[in-house]
């Protein structure tokens, strides 16, 4: 029997590290968080019979709590395959959070109107699409295209989860779109190409194009090295120099998947290295989110 049967609830992945260090920087206020998951309880809220790993739980309490240790007042609660297109832990989240929290959805092309607005009008303000192959096969281009139409009222973002040379392979896609693109993690580039390979020239080209924004999150996965990951912080730090409007940043956390299992704190101290200019930092932590999310 597969572990992530329906049948099975014994984690496939690692759970977060539990013991945070204290980051010597202090976010200003109203930072947030762009990109963070919450998985479960899968006694409250089961896990998806697709999945194709099973997490340890991570309730929004820890969440909650892990956010006011580090000094975060806002966060965006991506959705992940492990819970699918049932979004109840999201909504749960969104309503105790107090208005301080946004969501991104995971939908497909016969997901009703109705949903659409009922997940809006609680704090969804995007939806995500992932091309990686240990996250199960992409939707066919044609369904992808009408969900965009779906949320197209909305105003909604678009969150692309591509690696390698994916900034290549869906560039004419990106840019095509009307609506604003997000791209995940840095794209997951191979830094081994360095600050002049392809992918990460793609994916600074569409920066250009003006409605593309990039989250410079997943430092420990686009890192060689391995912790504290700093090889990948030429490549965060070129982005935010490249786009300062239009550049966010996310923990990850409870870091799904990964090789290395980052420490929270140790990666809020790596803000400082990528955007050593307050002004910037701000940009990064507070305005562009606010900007992008529409927190008020």
């Amino acid at each position: 029997m597969n572990e992530a049967s329906p049948l099975s609830l014994t984690p496939t992945i690692p759970p977060p590290d539990p013991h945070p260090r204290t980051p010597a920087l202090q976010l200003p206020l109203h930072s947030c968080d762009a990109h963070f998951h919450v998985f479960g309880p899968a006694a409250r809220f089961p896990f998806s019979p697709r999945r194709t790993f099973t997490p340890h739980d991570a309730p929004k309490e820890k969440l909650f709590a892990l956010h006011r240790f580090l000094g975060f007042e806002r966060g965006v609660f991506v959705q992940s395959s492990c819970h699918g297109q049932d979004h109840a832990a999201l909504v749960d989240l969104l309503q105790a959070g107090q208005g301080g929290y946004r969501g991104v959805a995971l939908l497909a092309s016969d997901t009703p109107a109705e949903e659409v607005e009922r997940l809006d009008a609680v704090g969804v303000c995007g939806v995500r699409f992932h091309f990686m192959s240990h996250l199960g096969a992409p939707p066919p281009m044609e369904d992808i295209r009408k969900v965009i139409r779906l949320v197209a009222p909305y105003g909604w973002h678009i969150a692309m989860h591509i690696a390698g040379e994916g900034a290549v392979e869906h560039f004419d896609f990106i840019r095509d779109l009307e609506a604003p693109v997000v791209i995940d993690h840095m794209a997951r580039i191979d830094i081994a190409e360095g600050l002049n390979g392809e992918a990460f020239t793609a994916l600074l080209r569409l920066l250009d194009l003006g409605h593309v924004w990039v989250k410079l999150s997943g430092a420990d996965r686009i890192s060689k090295a391995g912790p504290p990951f700093r090889d990948a912080i030429p490549f965060a730090k070129k982005l935010a120099q490249h786009a300062p409007e239009r550049v966010v940043w996310g923990s990850d956390w409870p870091h799904p998947n990964v090789a290395h299992m980052p420490n929270d704190g140790d990666l809020v101290d790596l803000i400082a290295e990528i955007t050593p200019d307050v002004k910037a930092r701000r940009l990064m932590l507070v305005d562009n989110p606010t900007r992008l999310f529409g927190f008020v």
